[in-house]
């Protein structure tokens, strides 16, 4: 590069664009994480420091939002962020950013049927589905279970 600092679209330069040990740049197509009060949140690189998400909760006041993309720092809010290991995808890196980008201004958010995990997931597997959800979603079943088992 000639020296010029790397701008994002919301004037953010590079080094606040990868925030808190990832490095300069998480990998294309990557699915990132980063804790909230009561619930992680999910999104993927897209690269140049973007993430696209299912903004849903993630704003003031638990308002429900679209997919949309934003810098790595305004999706981090501070917070740590992580990468996701997915053993192996069907899909490309540039083909799960097309398909994380196909889905911008979609405003169907669902916490427990198509939140930001979902969102992430069906990106890189082509699997909707989010772990978030279905852990608390056991135990009652496992309680009635052990209750009623004879």
């Amino acid at each position: 590069m000639n020296g010029a600092a790397i701008v994002s679209n919301d004037g953010e330069d590079a080094d606040s664009r990868c925030p808190l040990g990832l490095g300069p740049e998480p990998p294309l197509g990557a699915h990132l994480t980063s804790s909230r009060r009561g619930y992680t949140h999910h999104g993927v690189h897209v690269g140049l420091g973007r993430v696209v998400h299912y903004s849903g909760l993630s704003g003031r006041f638990w308002q429900c939002g679209p997919v949309e993309e934003v810098s790595l720092s305004r999706f981090a809010v501070g917070r740590p962020v992580q990468i996701v290991d997915h053993d192996r995808s069907p899909f490309s890196p540039e083909e799960i950013v097309r398909r994380a980008r196909s889905r911008l201004a979609e405003n169907d958010y669902r916490v427990l049927t198509n939140n930001c995990e979902h969102f992430c997931n069906w990106c890189l597997t082509g699997i909707s589905h989010s772990a978030q959800v279905q852990r608390p979603l056991r135990l009652p079943f496992r309680v009635l279970g052990a209750l009623f088992h004879t």
